[in-house]
């Protein structure tokens, strides 16, 4: 990799990278999953400064870009994807992620775009849980339940970020050290998550984390994605491919019963594509739901398909995680976001991988905990193609 710097106006330094990487044979980067190719490619990240935090920390902007004009931008704060710019059928780009234009924008982040959410995505019922007869109690903001790590979750830190160059890929590589205690969680968890674009038109997480102390973790991206390109669009045409004959019914604030249910004769039912908005009038407040993803776990399998007519950008999720929340922006209520578009509800929608919600209450549910000596491993690939 060559990196070099250069003085980028009032925007400070830009240290500028290109990684002559080689996509043919071994597989992909961050474990099994859609992959292949050959020959020589070009990938580029750029770094500059985007903004301070209120106590003067700098956060920063990485650009990663590969040669068939895919271009993904992330910021050290929150680990957030703040951009994915992707072809249409006719090959041109447009951002298919909800979000802010300025940096201002993502420290009132409240319904989560882009971020990357700690230590535990999603619901615990109550807002504790008992590990190895121990009881913990956790910060309660959600009404009486805890939700995407607290008030101050991953999405609200800043993390240390780097530049690496994978095989066959660029990316970031983010880093941040939870303390024991940080919102009512046990043990010092060192938490790593891997952003990365492919030749392929790949975006990749590949989150890691280890403990000194037995604790529970469940990691996710929480990108809001439209693929029509267009914020003032909503999403209800989007077609939708979710490989789950089952889900995870819930009871008062969404925390799920401890059943399994399926989703044949419901309007939950995804199984061959339809519209998302096809029978959401049927489904109180819109989607919110986990889905019980057939992959066993182990290897990185397909979760789901997303195509937008209009445009032809497909794009699919795989992973090896055992659930995925889908999520239709129920509550975008007039947010202001990119270019000045209002996003109103069902702007966006989130296919966030994940353990089930309140997982740690729930012995019948793929457990969540993490041990010392242990490393806890996710992968997601979004992999965007059109047609």
């Amino acid at each position: 990799m060559m990196c070099v710097a250069r003085r980028m106006g009032t925007a400070g330094w830009v240290a500028c990278c290109v990684a002559m990487v080689s996509c043919g044979g071994g597989g992909a980067p961050l474990g099994a999953g859609p992959g292949g190719g050959a020959g020589a490619s070009v990938l580029a990240c750029e770094k500059r400064v985007y903004g301070r935090l209120p106590d003067g920390r700098e956060a920063h902007l990485y650009t990663l870009s590969n040669s068939r004009g895919m271009r993904v931008r992330l910021t050290d704060y929150g680990a957030i994807t703040v951009s994915v710019e992707v072809p249409d059928r006719d090959g041109a780009l447009a951002d298919v992620t909800l979000g802010y234009d300025r940096f201002d924008g993502w420290l009132g982040n409240a319904p989560h775009f882009g971020s990357t959410i700690g230590r535990y995505a999603n619901r615990i019922a109550n807002a504790r849980f008992t590990l190895d007869g121990r009881q913990y109690t956790l910060t309660a903001n959600s009404g009486p339940n805890h939700i995407h790590g607290g008030r101050v979750g991953f999405d609200k830190v800043l993390w240390k970020a780097e530049t690496v160059r994978l095989r066959g890929a660029v990316g970031v590589r983010l880093t941040y050290l939870s303390r024991d205690g940080e919102e009512g969680y046990p043990g010092n968890l060192k938490v790593s998550a891997v952003y990365s674009l492919t030749e392929r038109n790949e975006y990749r997480a590949e989150f890691t984390a280890t403990t000194d102390k037995p604790t529970i973790v469940n990691l996710t991206n929480h990108t809001y994605w439209n693929l029509t390109g267009d914020g003032s669009n909503d999403v209800l045409g989007h077609h939708l491919l979710l490989t789950a004959d089952k889900y995870t019914p819930t009871g008062k604030g969404r925390i799920p019963t401890g059943k399994l249910a399926p989703v044949a004769g419901t309007p939950l039912d995804f199984t061959s594509p339809v519209p998302i908005g096809s029978r959401i009038a049927r489904v109180p407040g819109g989607y919110d739901h986990n889905y019980v993803l057939r992959n066993p776990g182990g290897e990185v399998a397909l979760a789901a398909r997303v195509v937008e007519p209009a445009s032809g950008r497909v794009m699919e999720l795989w992973t090896y995680q055992p659930g995925v929340q889908l999520y239709t922006g129920n509550y975008l209520n007039g947010t202001k976001g990119k270019a000045g578009v209002t996003y109103r509800k069902h702007a966006g929608f989130c296919l966030e991988t994940q353990r089930y919600p309140d997982s740690p209450n729930r012995p019948g549910f793929p457990t969540a905990v993490l041990r010392p000596g242990q490393t806890y491993r996710h992968v997601t690939i979004h992999r965007f193609t059109a047609r």
